[in-house]
């Protein structure tokens, strides 16, 4: 079975967990999902769902995904103003990232107008969860900045540098104690990682100074790399990132959340290649996806599994055209594809707790970010068949691969 097969079965299975009433569409958590639903999220509810639809459409020339997409935009629309969190992955920022992609794919101006709606209510505060984070106000700042560049609204990027000057204020951008960065830890921990981490504020931080050439950004950025260096575990042209310091310094995550899948993002996004290059080189040589080990265990998902590592090396295949990049995203996806049963992929999502299995829907969390990111390996190993991957604001990689001439670093 190919990639692309295997992400038409994710549709169909998420098909089958589609919730039709006035509103819309919505789509069930899965089967023992899980998460609490959140079911506008782009996490793991409908604005991810949606936005795996529109590509699955695009990938497959297959126009009945769109009546998903545009019955699962109608139960956005419906909802967004009832929603209290105002986060890209969990809120009302990942709505509006979602219905602004809308509008510029289908050219349906009322998604966009609804975009413009969230982002107003946005930009009237630039200090909205007090966490500077990628799932606090360094996630919001992204959305903004799309919004900005999509809606065409000035006043969108602006709330988000004024945001991120409060942020760049910290000492080390992004570093916070115990449980105010997730209440497993320890209360004098801190997490270097990118989703609740000081990697993702330096992200954050370095896409600004990108926007503005304001070098108080680039300080900021920089120091924060500097810790996550400081911190991260090198040997050889390899390196990993501890989840947290000090308690778990030899608990090395290598997925997107809060392991080396994520804080390469980060590095890529200040230029600092040998890094990105480090951590690549830590996942490739650690033996998954067949191997499991301490912070890569049972998980297919994006948010810590196979499919967000599937999108690193997609990206770094990308921005580099490095064959072995590549053909370790093939490996990838093999796996992912041998891993599902009819469209679903079972997991035990939280580490600690290996005996919930479960398979979800979502994006982050299941079937429709899996799906996505076989999405983006059909389209890295298509040749001349050129197609834009979909792509959410904290991913610095292209979101157009040319074969044969990928960027550059």
């Amino acid at each position: 079975m190919s990639p692309l097969e295997a992400a038409a079965r994710a549709g169909r299975w998420i098909r089958s967990s589609a919730v039709d009433d006035a509103r819309g569409r919505h789509w069930s958590a899965g089967d023992r999902a899980a998460l609490p639903h959140r079911p506008a999220s782009l996490y793991s509810g409908a604005a991810g769902i949606v936005l795996f639809f529109l590509e699955l459409a695009q990938a497959t020339g297959d126009d009945s995904y769109l009546d998903d997409v545009h019955a699962g935009a109608r139960y956005l629309t419906s909802v967004w103003p009832t929603v209290k969190d105002q986060t890209l992955y969990d809120g009302v920022a990942g709505i509006m990232f979602c219905l602004a992609e809308l509008g510029w794919a289908t050219g349906e101006p009322a998604y966009s107008e609804q975009a413009a709606a969230i982002a107003d209510t946005l930009a009237d505060r630039t200090a909205w969860t007090g966490d500077p984070a990628q799932r606090g106000d360094g996630g919001i700042a992204l959305a903004l900045l799309h919004a900005s560049s999509v809606l065409g609204e000035p006043a969108y990027a602006r709330a988000a540098v004024e945001a991120g000057l409060r942020i760049a204020t910290m000492p080390v951008p992004g570093h916070r104690f115990g449980q105010e960065c997730t209440a497993d830890l320890p209360l004098d921990a801190v997490t270097p990682g990118f989703l609740p981490g000081t990697a993702g504020t330096a992200f954050l931080l370095a896409r600004l100074h990108g926007v503005t050439g304001d070098q108080r950004f680039l300080e900021a950025a920089r120091r924060g790399a500097g810790f996550v260096r400081e911190v991260s575990e090198v040997a050889g042209n390899c390196a990993v990132v501890p989840h947290h310091v000090p308690q778990g310094r030899d608990l090395h995550y290598l997925g997107f959340c809060s392991g080396s899948a994520g804080v390469a993002r980060m590095f890529h996004e200040l230029g600092e290649h040998d890094w990105v290059d480090r951590l690549a080189h830590g996942i490739m040589t650690s033996g998954v996806p067949y191997k499991e080990t301490r912070g890569f265990w049972n998980t297919a998902c994006q948010c810590c599994g196979v499919a967000g590592l599937l999108e690193l090396f997609v990206g770094l295949w990308a921005a580099t055209g490095r064959e072995p990049y590549l053909d370790f995203a093939r490996t990838l996806g093999e796996h992912l594809v041998e891993t599902g049963q009819d469209g679903q992929w079972w997991q035990a999502y939280r580490r600690l707790r290996p005996w919930e299995v479960t398979a979800d829907t979502g994006y982050m969390v299941g079937a429709a970010g899996i799906g996505a990111a076989l999405l983006h390996l059909d389209a890295a190993t298509r040749g001349d068949d050129v197609r834009r991957m979909l792509l959410l604001p904290d991913n610095p990689f292209p979101s157009v691969v040319v074969t044969g001439s990928p960027a550059a670093p």
